[in-house]
């Protein structure tokens, strides 16, 4: 029997990680995880990959309003914090990823 649930896929950083961002326009910016979206593979972290979200006329924003969010980021992109930094003593680069 063929079971359709989903398989829950285990990730190399979790939310609450500090990570770095190793590829893309972003590549050296370092911040923490605020999100792991698991089914599309992508990590929302805080303060990398900044978009501009258009918002509709609502309560909250009574004539609508541009707001500045961060937008999401493979999980392929991203790498560890701590591991970043242990690979750049390794390789001798004093200067860690800048925040």
């Amino acid at each position: 029997m063929i079971s359709h649930q989903p398989v829950m896929r285990t990730f190399h950083v979790k939310k609450g990680d500090e990570a770095v961002v190793i590829a893309g326009a972003d590549k050296g910016k370092r911040g923490r995880i605020i999100t792991v979206v698991g089914k599309k593979q992508r990590v929302i972290i805080e303060g990398v990959h900044m978009i501009k979200k258009h918002m509709r006329k609502s309560q909250q924003y009574p004539q609508g309003q541009i707001v500045e969010r961060e937008g999401s980021i493979h999980i392929s992109n991203v790498m560890k914090a701590e591991k970043h930094d242990a690979r750049a003593a390794r390789r001798g680069t004093p200067a860690p990823a800048q925040a």
